[in-house]
Order: C-alpha cells, then sequence, then structure tokens
C-alpha cells in the first residue's frame, strides 16, 4: 500500500543513509518512474517501487541520482550544496532549505 504524500519537497536538503552524501531534492516522484533494467541493475537493495522516489543533486559532484524515499533523511547541517545545476533549479538558500525557482504543481 503506498503512502499519498512524500516526506521531503523540492529543496530539501538530504542526507543518504547508504551512501552518506549530502545533496538536495529538484524534482520528486509520487512512485518509481525508472525502467525495470535501471532498477535491476541500480537499486540494489530493491527499495519499493509505490513510495515516493526523489531526483537529487549530489554535494560536491556534477552528476545526479535518483532515490528511494527510504534510503533519506534530512540533513540538519543547514550547511549550502556545491552542485554546478543549482542556479538553473533554485533562486536562493533560506539557510536551512533551497527555494524554488518553479512554481510547484
Amino acid at each position: 500500500m503506498s503512502r499519498a504524500t512524500a516526506l521531503f519537497s523540492v529543496g530539501t536538503l538530504i542526507h543518504h543513509r547508504l551512501f552518506q552524501y549530502r545533496g538536495v531534492i529538484f524534482d520528486v516522484d509520487p512512485v518509481y518512474q525508472g525502467t525495470e533494467e535501471w532498477y535491476a541493475q541500480m537499486a540494489r537493495s530493491r527499495p519499493p517501487r509505490d513510495e515516493p522516489w526523489y531526483h537529487v543533486m549530489v554535494h560536491d559532484a556534477t552528476h545526479t541520482t535518483y532515490v528511494a524515499e527510504q534510503n533519506l533523511e534530512a540533513d540538519l547541517t543547514g550547511e549550502e550544496i556545491n552542485h554546478p545545476l543549482l542556479d538553473e533549479q533554485f533562486a536562493g538558500f533560506d539557510g536551512h532549505r533551497y527555494l524554488s525557482r518553479q512554481q510547484s504543481n
């Protein structure tokens, strides 16, 4: 049974529980939206597909990731993220979260 709402939203700072990186969420899918091939190869812990998944900019990296909610926790450091795509997606940082340039739906 899936949960109706995501725990995190666009602009939220997160910490990945398994891989120990920090990042910021730039998009949210209510359920897994990737391919079967990607899931089989990349989602080794087999997280639920019927719960929220997040698109994340990884701190001090140039790539983004796609992560199941169960693997994330809030990052409470209050430290900004360093990523080359930040300015495209966000208008600024308020000390707790990034402020989106886009209107949410």
